[in-house]
């Protein structure tokens, strides 16, 4: 029974079931992998950061080199947005969406396989230039320039070497995974729907994830054509970015953040998501305002494209440019709001379980609620003007990825992770897990707001003394260790629960969507029989089919 329970076939060779898995294009497996290479680049990912936090803790530090601290920069801000939260984001839904709508597979199993292992070799690309030169001790080659890789610093007058290369092949590669992606989940959302599932009826994780699909097949492409005319200008002597040849250094920029700032709203989106099918769940009741959750999720991706250019308002853009991308930034937060305030209505009167999972999501409202309004701040185009370049932003930017993304994604291994596996996660853990993570991310991340107001710039590998800035850098540097032992018990927590977990049963959760109607984890084809749908809870209805409540929606 506990070798059944689990999604690996344990009573296979080994060699038979690396084959299997290798060659996979079942969307369980391929969202299982997804996962497990996310999981292992956040393990890197993190020790990067705790090296960056060292060499800052204290004024004056020599820990690291300049270069060494430029490429762990860059490698970490890279690390985290292509070969962290996306692909764990794309694992979830190549896991979730099929069950969630009643379909068998994604709608191209095997361009869904391509797109997981061109990802894979981007990751891989990329972390193999810390293997080479110098070797890793030195950090190899491994790129220098930033996450953004901001033109004139990608050029070979001041980038000779292959260090750039490494960046711009890495995701040119993954950037094809990412659209494979994207296509999978429009189709598969659009045209593999069960019978019964109208698009208002359908999930808010797989409206949400239509949204996302759908920006990503809009916002690659920019990054993409950026990245093969960076090519052509370090080696078929094109001059797109070479300011003494008649090109601009700003034209990168746009291209960028382009791709850049709706991005985010890639990676929020499905956590939007989570939160949205976790709250309801613990909550018992419905999604309060779905109408409008769907709307504005819609609303979201429609204006994410018109807010990029509030990443230059220090690069003098004419004063109409900028109240344009103010106007929009403004706006943006509109639709985020009317999220907000629901996810609070399906809560108010709910009868509110704070298992492990609701505490995520609890957490995430509050830190998101905060980073949005810090965004809001760096949308008006004079205070950006004082704090663009400094650690203010850097403070901003993890509040929305850290204290928004990861915390949601938390969320959701704590409430899918039986689905997947057949187990529970333990609780106790996972409550340590949250309250050792929440501490060390306010003692990282609030306090990093003040060195930023007090004017210590971005992307410094260190600084004199008596500026004001040291204690503050500490304490950041400590909040960063109680992260890193709360990811500790994470990791330990999913390991001793995969093969020592209580069993979890087909529904642990009382829910209400139907990936929870089939068996944890779910067979090959999902369903035995394709499931027929009435309502936006159809798990309900089959467990009451005489109840007259909850049937209007």
């Amino acid at each position: 029974m506990a070798s059944e329970a689990l999604p690996l076939t344990l009573h296979k060779g080994p060699l038979a079931v690396v084959y299997e898995w290798l060659g996979t294009a079942d969307h369980k497996k391929i969202g299982f992998m997804y996962i497990i290479y996310a999981l292992l680049f956040l393990v890197i990912m993190g020790i990067e950061a705790i090296l960056m936090r060292i060499q800052l803790a204290h004024a004056n530090s020599h820990f690291l080199s300049p270069q060494v601290f430029n490429r762990l920069f860059t490698m970490h801000g890279t690390t985290g947005v292509f070969f962290v939260a996306m692909p764990i984001l794309f694992g979830f839904g190549n896991y979730l969406v099929p069950l969630m709508i009643g379909a068998r597979d994604m709608a191209f199993p095997r361009l869904n396989a391509f797109g997981f292992w061109m990802t894979a070799f981007g990751g891989l690309l990329l972390y193999g230039s810390f293997f080479a030169g110098d070797g890793v001790l030195h950090a190899g080659i491994a790129p220098d320039v930033g996450w953004f890789a901001y033109a004139p610093l990608t050029a070979t007058a001041f980038s000779p070497g292959h260090s750039t290369d490494y960046w711009t092949l890495s995701l040119l590669l993954a950037g094809v995974g990412s659209i494979a992606g994207g296509v999978n989940f429009v189709a598969t959302i659009l045209c593999m729907r069960c019978p019964g599932m109208t698009l208002s009826k359908m999930p808010l994780l797989a409206w949400m994830n239509l949204v996302m699909g759908g920006l990503i097949l809009v916002t690659i492409s920019p990054l993409t054509a950026a990245q093969l005319m960076l090519v052509a200008d370090r080696y078929l002597g094109a001059h797109f970015f070479d300011t003494q040849a008649g090109g601009s250094v700003v034209m990168w920029m746009h291209f960028f953040w382009i791709f850049g700032h709706p991005e985010v709203y890639v990676l929020i989106i499905p956590c939007f998501a989570f939160v949205s099918e976790i709250i309801h769940v613990f909550s018992r009741k419905a999604m309060f305002g779905y109408p409008a959750m769907v709307a504005a999720t819609v609303s979201i991706g429609f204006v994410s494209l018109g807010v990029w250019a509030h990443h230059m308002f220090t690069f003098g853009m004419p004063s109409y440019g900028n109240a344009f991308f103010v106007l929009t930034t403004m706006v943006v937060a509109v639709p985020t709001g009317i999220k907000i305030f629901n996810w609070l209505a399906t809560m108010w009167g709910g009868k509110i379980r704070f298992a492990t999972p609701m505490i995520f999501a609890v957490g995430f409202l509050f830190q998101f609620l905060i980073g949005g309004l810090t965004g809001m701040m760096l949308a008006t185009a004079p205070f950006d003007w004082q704090l663009g370049n400094s650690y203010f932003v850097v403070a901003h930017f993890h509040y929305i990825i850290v204290g928004g993304i990861l915390f949601t994604i938390f969320a959701a291994f704590y409430y899918w992770f039986p689905k997947m596996t057949g187990r529970m996660l333990d609780e106790t853990l996972g409550k340590w897990h949250f309250w050792l993570f929440v501490i060390g991310f306010h003692l990282t991340f609030d306090f990093m707001h003040i060195p930023g107001l007090l004017g210590m710039p971005r992307r410094v590998y260190t600084y004199e003394a008596g500026r004001g800035w040291e204690t503050w850098n500490m304490i950041s540097s400590i909040g960063a260790i109680f992260q890193t032992v709360a990811i500790l018990i994470f990791v330990y927590n999913m390991i001793r629960s995969y093969f020592l977990g209580a069993p979890a049963g087909n529904d642990p959760w009382d829910a209400w969507t139907l990936e929870w109607a089939t068996t944890s984890p779910p067979p090959d084809y999902n369903f035995a029989v394709v499931p027929s749908v009435r309502s936006r809870r159809p798990l309900w209805d089959i467990k009451h089919p005489d109840d007259p409540d909850w049937k209007y929606e």
